[in-house]
């Protein structure tokens, strides 16, 4: 069954200047899609499109969740039909508890309120889970939270309100290796719950641990390969300009001194 159905999608700024530029994707139930690309072509715009962001504007196309309209669905619409965002830069909310914040968003989502005591059960073994101090649930949402506090939160946010469909963007940045296996850990038994996942990241270890089914490239602001997983392994060893080469494709450079690259620190390097 067809999870996600975008077609012909175009998307601009507030700003008007175009970014998306007739992206067409579908993704399936339990499907743990790679979306890689380089920097500045378009992959958090897309995920942030998805999910409503009104900073971006679609000029054209239908983005399709479960069968329904999603572009007739508000933010919080979406979020209640289970469709669920992984910042990239979490912003601090001062003033709301992080705890309080997570209950009125399950209660959004279920028309039976959970009782506190459920509550905190879940949150406590949620917070067991990723190995977080449970009084980092009684702070106000992500102020003065180190990057990879935020990213750990992020993904406690995803445990407790169990979305049907994940994005990911950078969820690895900032994390430290037993961090990022944490999170993995996490992600997998996610998706063993029957969650699908688009995911993006620059770094080769996080889709080593999640092991997609499936990778997709965008540059230059289309998805220009939809196929197997081992397009990530070529990507990590040679970057992209071999797509460019094999598709006759010109990729569009945010530093022309700067090879496009998975990501420095996510290259294999033999000793």
């Amino acid at each position: 069954m067809q999870k996600l159905v975008i077609k012909d999608l175009y998307v601009e700024t507030i700003d008007k200047k175009p970014i998306l530029k007739g992206v067409n994707l579908v993704i399936n139930d339990g499907d743990m899609v790679a979306l890689l690309g380089p920097n500045g072509h378009g992959k958090s715009t897309l995920i942030n499109t998805i999910m409503g962001n009104p900073n971006y504007v679609i000029t054209k196309g239908e983005i399709y969740f479960n069968g329904e309209d999603l572009l007739k669905m508000s933010v919080d619409e979406r979020a209640r039909k289970g469709i669920f965002l992984c910042f990239q830069n979490p912003c601090e909310i001062p003033g709301v508890i992080n705890a309080e914040f997570l209950k009125s968003a399950i209660n959004e989502r279920s028309s039976e309120k959970l009782s506190f005591y459920k509550f905190y059960k879940l949150l406590n073994q949620a917070c067991e889970d990723l190995k977080i101090p449970l009084e980092m649930v009684n702070r106000s949402l992500n102020e003065n939270f180190s990057g990879g506090e935020k990213k750990r939160n992020e993904i406690l946010q995803m445990k407790v309100l169990n979305p049907s469909f994940v994005m990911l963007d950078e969820v690895d940045s900032g994390l430290d290796v037993d961090a990022i296996n944490v999170v993995s850990k996490q992600i997998n038994e996610q998706k063993e719950k029957g969650s699908s996942f688009l995911v993006i990241s620059h770094y080769a270890r996080l889709f080593d641990l999640i092991k997609p089914n499936r990778a997709v490239v965008m540059i230059n602001g289309r998805i220009v390969l939809d196929g197997e997983p081992n397009i990530i392994n070529r990507i990590d060893s040679e970057g992209y300009e071999w797509i460019g080469n094999e598709l006759g494709i010109s990729i569009e450079k945010e530093d022309k001194e700067k090879p496009i690259v998975l990501e420095t620190c996510a290259v294999k390097v033999n000793n």
